[in-house]
């Protein structure tokens, strides 16, 4: 009877140390999850962004050619105007006294050759019978047609004061809206080295230009006619699309950043856009409707070999051949297979790639991997925080 419970105990003391050892002291059982992905088919872009500023299309600044306090003003801001529209006055009471001043010296240099060719016509006869001497008629002669040329640089200089007289009056060259005015009523404006600027014409509104700033990492694969679309803070609801209409080889450099301007038309009938408008600009270098796509991160997704419980396929030739679009993608077959395959992608937008070919609809695509415990979620899945309060009597043996 004594040896009996003598085993007994033994065998309860087993089973505790066993208990202790399996519940304390055994590394858990590590199960490694993978993540799939089947392939998808849908629209797949590759696209650059950019910021400019909104333009007219066609914008003219229309200043004057002579000096003057201005008069009077005919337009203002946002004014329609018509082509010869009067816009602007200059005070024009110089400009029509030096007119008058003209208009009078050329009467009197016409008086003048008047009288002179009569003097000379009657020097020529008494020349011709010998009463008069070659000198006289030489002088004569000089004199006359000195009195003609007085009279030719009169009219010139009339007609040149009537052309700034004609300039005093400032006339729209073009159809469009006025989107500056530069000068006020009583304003002096001179126009001794440059022409100064009055107003500033947009031909039509309804076709504007956003001139984006390319940074020269992307400028490379713009082509003219590609798509564009952009937004602007004013209608964040609203997208707006464009047509690459053209790239300019000037670039503009601002603290060691270069970029080129890119000029992209679009349609403003609904007159939503307006000069100066900031554009957020997305530009579609590469399109493809209907394309395989898998995560991008599928590309960069390599199994851990030493995984005992999984069967692994690997490719003779893995890693990417220079200067072709080739990838390396894990497919999982059954619930313990792991093959590699090698596929030709497309666009790579960094979130989605095409899969030119190498895969199927129908492949599940291994994405990543997670390792979990087997002993996780035992126990009624709870575990105890070392930082969470005891409840009372919890601990006390009964």
């Amino acid at each position: 009877m004594k040896t009996k419970k003598i085993i007994f105990i033994i065998l309860g003391v087993a089973a505790v140390a066993f208990a202790a050892w399996y519940f304390a002291f055994r590394k858990p059982e590590e199960v490694v999850v993978f993540s799939t992905e089947k392939p998808k088919t849908g629209y797949i872009s590759q696209t650059v962004t950019a910021t400019g500023k909104i333009q007219p299309v066609d914008t003219v600044a229309v200043g004057t050619q002579v000096s003057g306090t201005i008069a009077k003003l005919y337009a203002d801001f946002n004014s329609k105007v018509k082509k010869g529209q009067l816009l602007a006055e200059l005070d024009k009471t110089l400009f029509q006294a030096s007119v008058s001043q003209y208009e009078a010296n050329l009467a009197s240099a016409q008086s003048q050759y008047v009288y002179q060719q009569g003097n000379y016509s009657r020097q020529g006869q008494l020349y011709k019978v010998g009463a008069l001497s070659k000198a006289d008629y030489d002088n004569a002669l000089y004199t006359y047609k000195a009195a003609e040329a007085s009279v030719n640089s009169m009219r010139a200089q009339l007609k040149s004061a009537q052309k700034n007289l004609s300039l005093a009056s400032v006339y729209s060259p073009i159809d469009g809206t006025v989107l500056s005015r530069s000068v006020s009523e009583g304003q002096t404006v001179a126009a001794s080295f440059s022409t100064p600027t009055l107003f500033s014409i947009a031909k039509d509104l309804t076709k504007m230009q956003v001139r984006a700033s390319v940074d020269e990492a992307d400028v490379g694969g713009i082509k003219i006619g590609e798509r564009s679309s952009f937004t602007v803070d004013a209608f964040l609801d609203d997208t707006f699309t464009g047509t690459i209409q053209e790239i300019r080889l000037s670039p503009s450099i601002s603290s060691n950043v270069v970029t080129y301007t890119t000029i992209i038309n679009t349609s403003n009938d609904d007159q939503k856009l307006k000069p100066g408008m900031t554009a957020n600009i997305t530009i579609y270098t590469k399109e493809v409707n209907n394309a395989l796509m898998v995560p991008a991160k599928a590309l960069q997704f390599s199994p851990d070999s030493s995984l005992k419980t999984y069967q692994f396929t690997w490719l003779n030739s893995a890693g990417k051949t220079p200067g072709t679009n080739q990838g390396y993608i894990w497919v999982k077959q059954g619930e313990r297979k792991l093959v590699q395959k090698q596929v030709q992608t497309g666009i790579n937008n960094k979130t989605q790639v095409e899969i030119i070919s190498g895969l199927t609809a129908n492949d599940e695509v291994v994405t990543g991997s997670q390792v979990l415990s087997s002993s996780a979620g035992a126990a009624g899945g709870a575990q105890s925080s070392p930082f969470m309060p005891k409840r009372p009597g919890s601990s006390k043996k009964k």
